[in-house]
């Protein structure tokens, strides 16, 4: 028997579908008590959905000190393609942080969300749909957490959302 260190409810299983990785996303968010944090190569259009942007405000709003952190290969589409997150970013500027990965964290391909510090959904690799969801799985989060604190300790400083910063 393996000590993981999860409680006997952990969880981990693998999916192949890219409705089903943003539908964990969306049921997530609400059960988010503290902190969200994004990595991607850039953010899917589900990040400027009335739905998400909604979630993303109540959990925001629930308490002052959450916050929604969120790291990413290439900004430059954000302005065009994701003006509600912009205005959720540029209204929450204090919980609500964007940063752009620098050369030394390119390489990075894995895309992930990890919720608080149990909970996570994994993409294995930008070009593939090939995740896993993990739920009370510590363990499987906190290798995330240090992965997501190594791209962003690797990035540039927090972008500014003014019109002019971005």
């Amino acid at each position: 028997m393996e000590l993981t260190g999860n409680p006997p409810n952990a969880e981990y299983r693998r999916f192949e579908s890219n409705r089903e990785y943003e539908e964990i996303i969306d049921r997530m968010i609400p059960l988010t008590q503290r902190i969200v944090r994004v990595f991607d190569k850039s953010l899917s259009l589900h990040y400027n959905s009335t739905t998400r942007i909604e979630l993303l405000r109540h959990f925001l709003l629930e308490n002052r000190t959450n916050r929604l952190l969120i790291v990413l290969h290439d900004t430059r589409q954000l302005v065009g393609g994701h003006p509600r997150l912009i205005h959720l970013a540029q209204q929450f500027s204090h919980a609500c942080i964007i940063r752009e990965t620098l050369r030394p964290a390119k390489h990075a391909a894995d895309p992930f969300v990890i919720f608080d510090g149990s909970h996570y959904v994994h993409r294995f690799h930008f070009d593939h749909m090939r995740a896993a969801q993990g739920t009370h799985d510590a363990a499987g989060a906190q290798q995330l957490i240090e992965r997501f604190s190594e791209i962003q300790d690797s990035s540039g400083p927090p972008l500014a959302t003014t019109v002019t910063g971005l």
